[in-house]
């Protein structure tokens, strides 16, 4: 049996109670809030570049990438979204999300304001050819393993329950079979190439603590949850929490 740290507990179930997770009351379904936010961000970077006039090669290959991610995540949800996001929650439910989400938003505004040199930022410049073709091929990769695993464990589930079955059972196959958490290695890929495009500071002073104090008690949450199946440690002993374990291989169960 998983057990969860206890300050990944803590964090964890503070991160629940923010997103009303299993309180389902409010007039605000969150997954559309999400949507919406995300969905939004191609228009926000845009409306930036046009109200600072700046149209640079970064600037576009940032509107390009964070753009279409948005769009993806609408298509995900809409298509094969996750339950988790699909209570209702309130006002402050409501604007907590935005707000929390909107910390996505200051990478933009850093590379618009700095090239418009509205910030001050110390000598900076933004990335050149070699970065953004890296930042382009983290966020493909990326977006394949989040979408992609994220497809997979959804649809499984959703099918497992339509067979009566609810959730039992470990998903250990496709995405699952080499690493247990692929879903945030993804999302860690895409929002780490937003942040080689930009190329200081800030955005990884935002992300950072994100990926410790929200993404990393969620997987733990996520293990200590699963820990209760049976093959669960044979799966962890083959798995990698975030990347695959070197010289392990898959066994060919059917997940």
């Amino acid at each position: 049996m998983s057990v969860m740290p206890g300050w990944a507990g803590a964090l964890h179930r503070i991160a629940s109670r923010a997103i009303g997770e299993g309180r389902n009351r409010g007039p605000f379904p969150l997954n559309a809030v999400i949507d919406v936010h995300k969905g939004s961000t191609g228009v926000f970077v845009l409306v930036l570049m046009q109200a600072y006039d700046v149209f640079t090669p970064s600037a576009y290959v940032y509107l390009a990438l964070h753009g279409t991610y948005g769009i993806a995540w609408v298509i995900k949800d809409l298509t094969v979204g996750d339950r988790r996001w699909r209570h209702r929650v309130g006002v402050p439910g409501a604007l907590g999300t935005w707000a929390f989400l909107s910390l996505y938003w200051v990478a933009p505004v850093v590379l618009i304001l700095g090239q418009a040199g509205e910030l001050d930022l110390a000598g900076w410049t933004p990335a050149g050819p070699m970065q953004l073709a890296a930042a382009v091929v983290a966020y493909v990769v990326g977006l394949v393993l989040m979408i992609g695993a994220d497809a997979q464990k959804n649809t499984l589930l959703a099918r497992r329950e339509n067979a009566g079955a609810g959730d039992a059972g470990l998903i250990t196959t496709g995405f699952y079979a080499r690493v247990r958490h692929p879903n945030y290695l993804g999302e860690i890929l895409i929002y780490g190439g937003f942040a080689l495009v930009v190329d200081h500071w800030i955005p990884w002073a935002i992300l950072v603590p994100v990926w410790v104090l929200f993404f990393l008690p969620n997987m733990l949450a996520i293990d200590a949850s699963l820990s209760r199946y049976p093959g669960f440690e044979e799966w962890r002993e083959r798995t990698g929490f975030l990347l695959p374990r070197p010289g392990r291989r898959s066994s060919a169960g059917d997940g």
